[in-house]
């Protein structure tokens, strides 16, 4: 089951998508709130699956309290406004609900996010996680665990870096959030902003690993994690 929040500041939007959750078997109403500062605060106590957010509301706007998030949950954006669905788009978003809108297609909505839903636990509770799902755009993208190059972090977005693409993965996550997923032994952190996996490392400079032609810094702050693979069981 899906735990749910509302967020929008109009109260008989609220009441509409209140009671269409409550229709759906799948879904449960976690928390109902008029403005983003009233979500923020129940997303720091409950554990929310499903945001439904509304774009245009006082203060902080739907958009910029999603973009405030580190890990934000499934999101399917309501609003009245088609304008804002490139936005949407951009930050990976489920759906985008336009007001008004029929049952059917929140029931449409609030399926594709159950099926994304179900996809993640999936991975996540596969032993020894050997390939898991990450949200790019509409879709969700499959990566296998030892396909992985090494991860690069771009401030509220992380590139996955893999051996069988020429590009990489873009998508929505934190270095930290990856970094928990990854099993710790066959990956090494060189650097806030890389993760490499270490059967890929074929030299050690100074301040730099390579992984063939490819060079990575390494952080002052995580020259001890090198130093654990060129003396494993060192102390130091």
């Amino acid at each position: 089951m899906m735990s749910c929040l509302v967020v929008d500041d109009e109260r008989l939007v609220r009441e509409l998508l209140e009671d269409n959750i409550r229709q759906i078997p799948y879904l449960r109403l976690a928390g109902s709130c008029k403005n983003a500062l009233e979500a923020a605060e129940l997303l720091q106590r409950d554990k929310v699956d499903l945001l439904f957010l509304d774009i245009r509301m006082p203060r902080v706007t739907g958009l910029q309290f999603l973009q405030s998030l580190s890990n934000p949950p499934l999101v399917i954006l309501v609003t009245a406004y088609e304008q804002y669905a490139l936005e949407g788009f951009n930050l990976n978003v489920v759906d985008y609900l336009l007001k008004p809108f029929a049952f059917e297609r929140f029931l449409k909505a609030c399926n594709r996010a159950y099926e994304l839903f179900r996809l993640q636990g999936s991975a996540a509770a596969s032993p020894g996680l050997e390939e898991f799902f990450v949200h790019v755009e509409y879709t969700l993208v499959k990566i296998v665990v030892a396909d992985i190059d090494y991860v690069e972090g771009l401030k509220d977005y992380i590139k996955i870096h893999l051996a069988s693409a020429p590009r990489p993965v873009l998508t929505r996550m934190s270095m930290k959030a990856i970094e928990e997923k990854l099993p710790a032994a066959a990956f090494v952190r060189t650097h806030k902003s890389y993760l490499v996996a270490t059967r890929r490392i074929t030299a050690i400079k100074r301040d730099i690993v390579c992984l063939g032609a490819v060079e990575i810094p390494i952080g002052e702050a995580y020259k001890r994690n090198i130093d654990q693979i060129v003396n494993p069981g060192s102390s130091r």
